[in-house]
Protein backbone atom coordinates (compact mmCIF):
# COMPACT_ATOMS: atom_id res chain seq x y z
CA UNK A 1 0.00 0.00 0.00
CA UNK A 2 1.15 3.56 -1.09
CA UNK A 3 1.42 6.41 1.55
CA UNK A 4 1.21 10.17 0.10
CA UNK A 5 3.67 11.57 1.38
CA UNK A 6 2.76 14.21 4.09
CA UNK A 7 3.74 17.71 2.71
CA UNK A 8 6.75 20.14 4.36
CA UNK A 9 7.10 23.98 4.62
CA UNK A 10 8.41 24.72 7.86
CA UNK A 11 9.88 27.98 9.93
CA UNK A 12 11.27 28.48 12.95
CA UNK A 13 7.54 29.48 14.28
CA UNK A 14 6.32 26.23 13.83
CA UNK A 15 8.44 25.46 16.18
CA UNK A 16 8.32 27.77 18.23
CA UNK A 17 4.42 27.86 18.52
CA UNK A 18 4.31 23.74 17.86
CA UNK A 19 2.59 23.93 14.71
CA UNK A 20 2.80 22.57 11.48
CA UNK A 21 2.59 25.12 8.99
CA UNK A 22 3.72 28.86 9.57
CA UNK A 23 -0.10 30.43 8.85
CA UNK A 24 -1.65 32.26 12.00
CA UNK A 25 -5.44 33.32 11.74
CA UNK A 26 -5.61 36.75 12.56
CA UNK A 27 -8.38 36.78 16.10
CA UNK A 28 -10.50 38.83 14.14
CA UNK A 29 -13.83 40.10 16.54
CA UNK A 30 -17.53 38.05 15.94
CA UNK A 31 -15.25 36.29 12.81
CA UNK A 32 -13.07 33.76 14.92
CA UNK A 33 -15.21 31.52 17.31
CA UNK A 34 -14.22 28.03 18.08
CA UNK A 35 -15.03 26.34 15.07
CA UNK A 36 -13.12 28.48 12.92
CA UNK A 37 -10.09 28.41 15.20
CA UNK A 38 -10.18 24.60 15.59
CA UNK A 39 -10.68 24.27 11.96
CA UNK A 40 -7.42 26.38 11.74
CA UNK A 41 -5.13 24.29 13.98
CA UNK A 42 -6.47 21.38 13.05
CA UNK A 43 -5.27 21.81 9.09
CA UNK A 44 -1.65 22.92 10.53
CA UNK A 45 -1.87 26.71 11.07
CA UNK A 46 -2.47 28.67 14.29
CA UNK A 47 -6.23 29.59 15.36
CA UNK A 48 -6.81 32.47 17.30
CA UNK A 49 -10.33 33.24 19.05
CA UNK A 50 -10.95 36.70 18.43
CA UNK A 51 -11.92 37.65 22.09
CA UNK A 52 -12.76 41.28 21.69
CA UNK A 53 -16.18 42.06 23.40
CA UNK A 54 -16.11 38.84 25.07
CA UNK A 55 -16.76 38.50 29.03
CA UNK A 56 -14.62 36.29 31.06
CA UNK A 57 -17.23 33.76 30.95
CA UNK A 58 -17.61 33.66 27.72
CA UNK A 59 -13.98 33.65 27.21
CA UNK A 60 -13.61 30.22 29.60
CA UNK A 61 -16.81 29.34 27.37
CA UNK A 62 -15.38 29.58 23.95
CA UNK A 63 -11.99 28.25 25.15
CA UNK A 64 -13.46 25.27 26.77
CA UNK A 65 -14.99 24.99 23.27
CA UNK A 66 -12.20 25.08 21.22
CA UNK A 67 -10.35 22.59 23.18
CA UNK A 68 -12.92 19.71 22.70
CA UNK A 69 -12.95 20.68 18.62
CA UNK A 70 -8.95 20.41 18.85
CA UNK A 71 -5.93 19.59 20.64
CA UNK A 72 -3.63 21.37 18.80
CA UNK A 73 -2.13 24.55 19.85
CA UNK A 74 -4.67 27.77 19.41
CA UNK A 75 -4.37 30.88 20.71
CA UNK A 76 -6.59 34.16 21.90
CA UNK A 77 -6.40 37.92 20.64
CA UNK A 78 -7.03 40.67 22.82
CA UNK A 79 -7.73 44.60 22.00
CA UNK A 80 -5.97 47.09 24.74
CA UNK A 81 -6.37 50.15 23.42
CA UNK A 82 -4.85 53.12 24.98
CA UNK A 83 -8.43 54.99 25.96
CA UNK A 84 -9.06 58.32 27.77
CA UNK A 85 -12.94 58.21 28.63
CA UNK A 86 -15.30 60.41 31.15
CA UNK A 87 -15.28 58.74 34.95
CA UNK A 88 -18.26 57.17 34.35
CA UNK A 89 -19.43 53.78 35.65
CA UNK A 90 -22.54 51.67 35.94
CA UNK A 91 -25.93 51.15 33.79
CA UNK A 92 -26.92 53.73 31.36
CA UNK A 93 -29.66 53.69 28.73
CA UNK A 94 -28.18 55.39 25.08
CA UNK A 95 -29.85 58.34 25.83
CA UNK A 96 -28.48 58.75 28.47
CA UNK A 97 -24.75 58.12 27.86
CA UNK A 98 -25.69 60.97 24.93
CA UNK A 99 -24.51 63.01 27.39
CA UNK A 100 -21.29 62.25 27.34
CA UNK A 101 -20.89 62.67 23.51
CA UNK A 102 -20.26 66.34 22.05
CA UNK A 103 -23.38 68.26 21.03
CA UNK A 104 -22.00 69.27 17.03
CA UNK A 105 -21.37 64.77 16.72
CA UNK A 106 -24.59 63.88 17.73
CA UNK A 107 -26.07 66.99 15.89
CA UNK A 108 -24.71 65.49 12.89
CA UNK A 109 -25.50 61.74 13.37
CA UNK A 110 -29.09 62.69 13.82
CA UNK A 111 -29.05 65.13 10.84
CA UNK A 112 -27.54 61.48 9.10
CA UNK A 113 -29.99 59.48 10.05
CA UNK A 114 -32.78 61.92 8.66
CA UNK A 115 -30.63 62.11 5.54
CA UNK A 116 -30.52 58.52 5.14
CA UNK A 117 -33.63 57.40 6.35
CA UNK A 118 -32.76 55.53 9.14
CA UNK A 119 -35.57 54.16 11.75
CA UNK A 120 -35.13 54.60 15.09
CA UNK A 121 -34.14 51.53 17.65
CA UNK A 122 -34.10 50.92 21.17
CA UNK A 123 -31.29 49.71 22.34
CA UNK A 124 -31.17 48.00 26.19
CA UNK A 125 -29.44 49.92 28.73
CA UNK A 126 -25.66 49.41 28.87
CA UNK A 127 -23.27 48.43 31.60
CA UNK A 128 -20.68 50.73 31.25
CA UNK A 129 -17.19 50.81 32.57
CA UNK A 130 -14.94 53.28 32.14
CA UNK A 131 -11.56 51.78 33.11
CA UNK A 132 -11.91 49.65 30.08
CA UNK A 133 -8.40 48.43 30.96
CA UNK A 134 -9.13 45.92 34.31
CA UNK A 135 -11.71 44.35 31.21
CA UNK A 136 -8.62 43.01 29.49
CA UNK A 137 -6.84 42.38 32.03
CA UNK A 138 -9.82 40.06 33.73
CA UNK A 139 -9.41 38.50 29.68
CA UNK A 140 -5.58 38.07 30.28
CA UNK A 141 -6.03 36.44 33.76
CA UNK A 142 -8.64 34.07 32.13
CA UNK A 143 -5.96 32.99 29.01
CA UNK A 144 -3.60 32.62 31.37
CA UNK A 145 -5.70 30.87 33.95
CA UNK A 146 -6.53 28.69 31.28
CA UNK A 147 -2.83 28.32 30.47
CA UNK A 148 -3.87 29.04 26.74
CA UNK A 149 -0.54 28.44 24.56
CA UNK A 150 -0.87 31.92 22.84
CA UNK A 151 -1.63 35.52 23.92
CA UNK A 152 -1.89 37.87 21.00
CA UNK A 153 -2.75 41.37 20.94
CA UNK A 154 -4.16 43.20 18.03
CA UNK A 155 -4.37 46.60 19.29
CA UNK A 156 -2.30 48.40 22.38
CA UNK A 157 0.94 47.30 24.30
CA UNK A 158 1.34 44.21 26.00
CA UNK A 159 3.84 44.85 28.27
CA UNK A 160 1.97 44.47 31.47
CA UNK A 161 0.88 41.37 31.07
CA UNK A 162 3.86 39.62 29.45
CA UNK A 163 5.70 38.54 32.97
CA UNK A 164 2.13 37.08 34.03
CA UNK A 165 1.99 34.94 31.03
CA UNK A 166 5.45 33.81 30.88
CA UNK A 167 5.00 32.39 34.22
CA UNK A 168 2.90 30.15 33.31
CA UNK A 169 4.08 29.08 30.04
CA UNK A 170 1.95 31.25 27.63
CA UNK A 171 3.82 33.01 24.63
CA UNK A 172 3.08 36.55 23.84
CA UNK A 173 2.15 37.81 20.25
CA UNK A 174 1.98 41.57 19.57
CA UNK A 175 0.90 43.68 16.30
CA UNK A 176 2.29 46.35 15.15
CA UNK A 177 2.07 49.11 12.15
CA UNK A 178 5.31 50.62 12.69
CA UNK A 179 9.06 50.05 13.33
CA UNK A 180 9.30 52.20 16.76
CA UNK A 181 6.22 50.43 18.45
CA UNK A 182 8.03 46.84 17.16
CA UNK A 183 11.01 48.11 19.37
CA UNK A 184 8.81 49.06 22.62
CA UNK A 185 7.59 45.46 21.83
CA UNK A 186 10.97 43.95 21.60
CA UNK A 187 11.29 45.51 24.60
CA UNK A 188 8.60 44.19 26.48
CA UNK A 189 9.66 40.61 26.22
CA UNK A 190 6.96 39.77 23.70
CA UNK A 191 7.77 36.47 21.90
CA UNK A 192 6.79 37.18 18.27
CA UNK A 193 5.57 40.30 16.37
CA UNK A 194 3.18 40.58 13.75
CA UNK A 195 4.11 43.51 11.82
CA UNK A 196 1.35 44.93 9.69
CA UNK A 197 0.76 46.22 6.60
CA UNK A 198 -1.49 49.35 5.06
CA UNK A 199 -3.31 46.51 2.99
CA UNK A 200 -4.83 44.94 5.46
CA UNK A 201 -8.31 45.02 6.97
CA UNK A 202 -9.65 45.89 10.35
CA UNK A 203 -7.52 48.21 11.87
CA UNK A 204 -4.48 49.57 10.47
CA UNK A 205 -1.47 51.66 9.64
CA UNK A 206 -0.06 54.03 7.45
CA UNK A 207 3.16 51.78 6.05
CA UNK A 208 2.75 49.03 3.85
CA UNK A 209 4.06 45.84 3.83
CA UNK A 210 6.56 45.51 1.30
CA UNK A 211 9.22 48.15 2.91
CA UNK A 212 7.56 47.62 6.90
CA UNK A 213 8.58 43.56 7.07
CA UNK A 214 11.86 44.09 6.36
CA UNK A 215 12.58 46.94 8.56
CA UNK A 216 10.89 45.60 11.90
CA UNK A 217 12.83 42.56 10.41
CA UNK A 218 16.07 44.09 11.34
CA UNK A 219 15.42 46.16 14.10
CA UNK A 220 14.10 43.45 16.40
CA UNK A 221 16.33 40.72 14.87
CA UNK A 222 16.85 37.79 16.32
CA UNK A 223 12.71 38.07 17.33
CA UNK A 224 10.62 36.45 14.94
CA UNK A 225 8.65 38.65 12.89
CA UNK A 226 5.43 37.64 10.92
CA UNK A 227 4.01 39.49 8.40
CA UNK A 228 -0.01 41.06 8.21
CA UNK A 229 -1.45 42.65 5.16
CA UNK A 230 -1.85 41.53 1.76
CA UNK A 231 -1.37 37.97 2.29
CA UNK A 232 -4.50 35.72 0.88
CA UNK A 233 -1.88 32.77 -0.84
CA UNK A 234 1.18 30.98 -1.33
CA UNK A 235 2.63 33.95 -3.39
CA UNK A 236 1.98 36.32 -0.56
CA UNK A 237 3.16 33.93 2.07
CA UNK A 238 6.70 33.05 0.18
CA UNK A 239 7.10 36.78 -0.37
CA UNK A 240 6.77 37.41 3.32
CA UNK A 241 9.49 35.11 3.93
CA UNK A 242 11.66 36.58 1.25
CA UNK A 243 11.05 39.94 3.08
CA UNK A 244 12.15 38.22 6.19
CA UNK A 245 9.36 36.92 7.53
CA UNK A 246 8.77 33.61 9.57
CA UNK A 247 5.57 33.54 9.20
CA UNK A 248 1.94 35.02 8.32
CA UNK A 249 -1.08 36.46 10.20
CA UNK A 250 -3.79 36.15 7.34
CA UNK A 251 -7.42 37.56 7.85
CA UNK A 252 -9.34 38.66 5.18
CA UNK A 253 -8.99 35.43 3.21
CA UNK A 254 -10.38 33.59 6.05
CA UNK A 255 -13.54 35.41 6.17
CA UNK A 256 -14.88 33.39 3.19
CA UNK A 257 -14.15 30.34 5.42
CA UNK A 258 -17.49 28.45 5.98
CA UNK A 259 -16.42 28.37 9.66
CA UNK A 260 -16.43 31.97 10.27
CA UNK A 261 -18.77 34.11 11.67
CA UNK A 262 -21.03 30.42 12.57
CA UNK A 263 -20.66 30.43 16.35
CA UNK A 264 -22.91 31.57 19.14
CA UNK A 265 -23.31 35.53 18.47
CA UNK A 266 -21.95 37.45 21.03
CA UNK A 267 -23.23 40.47 22.80
CA UNK A 268 -20.28 42.98 22.42
CA UNK A 269 -20.88 45.76 24.46
CA UNK A 270 -17.12 46.80 24.64
CA UNK A 271 -18.23 48.38 28.19
CA UNK A 272 -19.47 51.50 26.12
CA UNK A 273 -20.53 50.92 22.81
CA UNK A 274 -23.18 48.39 21.23
CA UNK A 275 -22.47 45.51 19.09
CA UNK A 276 -21.51 45.63 15.61
CA UNK A 277 -20.93 41.63 15.70
CA UNK A 278 -23.73 39.72 16.70
CA UNK A 279 -24.38 39.13 13.43
CA UNK A 280 -27.15 37.65 11.57
CA UNK A 281 -26.95 35.14 8.72
CA UNK A 282 -28.44 37.74 6.08
CA UNK A 283 -25.33 39.92 7.49
CA UNK A 284 -22.61 37.03 7.44
CA UNK A 285 -23.71 36.64 3.76
CA UNK A 286 -24.11 40.24 2.99
CA UNK A 287 -20.23 40.63 3.87
CA UNK A 288 -18.87 37.77 2.39
CA UNK A 289 -20.76 38.16 -0.69
CA UNK A 290 -19.06 42.10 -0.88
CA UNK A 291 -15.59 40.22 -0.69
CA UNK A 292 -16.30 38.40 -3.33
CA UNK A 293 -17.75 41.16 -5.64
CA UNK A 294 -14.88 43.91 -4.51
CA UNK A 295 -12.05 44.70 -6.63
CA UNK A 296 -9.17 45.70 -5.15
CA UNK A 297 -9.91 49.42 -5.13
CA UNK A 298 -13.52 48.90 -3.58
CA UNK A 299 -11.97 49.05 0.46
CA UNK A 300 -11.72 52.19 2.19
CA UNK A 301 -10.11 53.36 5.38
CA UNK A 302 -12.51 55.28 7.81
CA UNK A 303 -12.60 55.94 11.70
CA UNK A 304 -16.45 56.21 11.40
CA UNK A 305 -16.45 53.02 13.22
CA UNK A 306 -14.43 52.65 16.11
CA UNK A 307 -12.21 56.04 16.17
CA UNK A 308 -9.01 54.44 15.03
CA UNK A 309 -8.20 53.71 10.92
CA UNK A 310 -9.81 50.83 10.20
CA UNK A 311 -10.13 49.21 6.08
CA UNK A 312 -13.81 48.17 5.22
CA UNK A 313 -15.15 46.88 2.11
CA UNK A 314 -16.63 50.55 0.95
CA UNK A 315 -20.18 51.19 1.75
CA UNK A 316 -22.69 54.19 1.51
CA UNK A 317 -22.25 54.90 4.80
CA UNK A 318 -18.74 55.97 4.66
CA UNK A 319 -19.28 57.74 1.61
CA UNK A 320 -22.04 59.53 3.10
CA UNK A 321 -20.26 60.50 6.93
CA UNK A 322 -17.41 61.83 5.05
CA UNK A 323 -19.43 63.76 2.07
CA UNK A 324 -20.72 65.32 5.34
CA UNK A 325 -17.05 66.12 6.97
CA UNK A 326 -18.41 64.31 10.16
CA UNK A 327 -16.15 64.62 12.70
CA UNK A 328 -15.12 61.21 14.65
CA UNK A 329 -14.26 60.73 18.29
CA UNK A 330 -11.32 58.68 19.87
CA UNK A 331 -12.14 55.17 21.15
CA UNK A 332 -14.58 54.05 22.09
CA UNK A 333 -17.12 56.82 22.40
CA UNK A 334 -17.12 56.87 18.33
CA UNK A 335 -18.62 53.27 18.48
CA UNK A 336 -21.29 54.34 21.10
CA UNK A 337 -21.50 58.05 18.53
CA UNK A 338 -22.62 55.86 15.63
CA UNK A 339 -24.23 52.84 17.49
CA UNK A 340 -27.83 54.11 16.78
CA UNK A 341 -27.36 54.40 13.00
CA UNK A 342 -25.49 50.97 12.96
CA UNK A 343 -28.32 49.13 14.61
CA UNK A 344 -31.24 51.32 12.96
CA UNK A 345 -29.20 50.24 9.51
CA UNK A 346 -28.91 46.60 10.29
CA UNK A 347 -32.82 46.78 11.41
CA UNK A 348 -33.83 47.89 8.09
CA UNK A 349 -31.88 45.91 6.55
CA UNK A 350 -30.30 48.50 4.31
CA UNK A 351 -27.24 46.30 2.61
CA UNK A 352 -25.58 49.24 0.75
CA UNK A 353 -25.17 51.04 3.59
CA UNK A 354 -23.61 48.09 5.51
CA UNK A 355 -20.24 46.54 5.13
CA UNK A 356 -17.03 44.82 6.96
CA UNK A 357 -13.67 44.62 7.44
CA UNK A 358 -12.08 43.70 4.15
CA UNK A 359 -8.48 44.08 3.21
CA UNK A 360 -6.92 44.62 -0.12
CA UNK A 361 -6.42 41.15 -0.94
CA UNK A 362 -10.62 41.48 -1.46
CA UNK A 363 -9.77 41.61 -5.28
CA UNK A 364 -8.31 38.07 -5.32
CA UNK A 365 -10.96 35.97 -3.16
CA UNK A 366 -13.72 34.87 -5.75
CA UNK A 367 -15.43 31.95 -3.79
CA UNK A 368 -16.18 30.48 -0.11
CA UNK A 369 -14.12 27.70 0.77
CA UNK A 370 -13.45 25.26 4.10
CA UNK A 371 -10.84 26.76 6.87
CA UNK A 372 -8.76 23.49 5.73
CA UNK A 373 -9.00 24.34 1.94
CA UNK A 374 -7.35 28.16 2.33
CA UNK A 375 -4.72 26.03 4.53
CA UNK A 376 -3.52 23.87 1.72
CA UNK A 377 -3.84 25.93 -1.18
CA UNK A 378 -1.79 28.40 0.71
CA UNK A 379 0.78 25.78 1.31
CA UNK A 380 0.57 24.28 -1.81
CA UNK A 381 1.34 27.20 -3.69
CA UNK A 382 4.07 28.18 -1.73
CA UNK A 383 5.45 24.58 -1.49
CA UNK A 384 5.66 24.86 -5.59
CA UNK A 385 7.05 28.23 -5.71
CA UNK A 386 10.05 27.43 -3.60
CA UNK A 387 10.43 24.23 -5.16
CA UNK A 388 9.80 24.51 -8.67
CA UNK A 389 8.99 27.77 -9.81
CA UNK A 390 11.64 29.75 -8.84
CA UNK A 391 14.55 27.45 -9.77
CA UNK A 392 12.68 27.01 -13.32
CA UNK A 393 12.55 31.05 -13.84
CA UNK A 394 15.34 32.19 -11.36
CA UNK A 395 18.97 31.72 -12.07
CA UNK A 396 21.35 32.81 -9.17
CA UNK A 397 25.19 31.88 -8.79
CA UNK A 398 27.67 33.15 -6.88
Amino acid sequence: MSHKKSKTLRTRLCDLLGIKYPIILAGMGGVCGPTLVAAVSNAGGLGVLGAAGLNPIQLHDWIKKTRKLTNKPFGVDLLIPHLDLPPISGKFSLSDLRAFLPAEQLAFVDNLKSEIGIPDVEIPPIEVESELLSGAKKLIDVVVEERVPILATGLGNPEYAVPQAHAKGVKVIGLVGNVRNACRLAEAGVDVIVAQGYESGGHTGRIGTLPLIPQVVDAVRPLPVVAAGGVGDGRGLVASLALGACGVWAGTVFLLAHEACIDSPIDWIFNVGVDPYGLEQWEIDNWKDKIIAATEEDTRVTRIYTGKTARLINNRLIETWEKGEGKTLPMPLQSLLISEVALGLRKAKMRDYISGFGGQIAGMLKERKTAKQIIDEMVDGAIEILRHRIPAEVVAED
